[in-house]
């Protein structure tokens, strides 16, 4: 009757297991939470090029916001 105090959440080694499922969906989710937010905005250096290729802002303008940037 020693195995009492493990079999009470199935083992020491379901712990690990439950551990490492968990850490896995958190992983998950964060990875897809960031694909899903880069997808679909346009960084703000495509931002300033199309600015400047539709003529909203001059080449000063555009130097040296694209300066601020990098």
């Amino acid at each position: 009757m020693g195995w009492d105090h493990t079999m009470g959440f199935g083992g020491g080694f379901m712990w690990i297991i439950w551990i490492l499922l968990i850490a896995a969906v958190i992983w998950l989710v964060v990875i897809l939470s960031r694909q899903g937010r880069s997808s679909g905005e346009p960084s703000a250096r495509e931002i300033l090029d199309r600015r400047y290729a539709r003529g909203e802002i001059d080449k000063e303008t555009y130097d040296r916001m694209k300066h601020e940037l990098d």
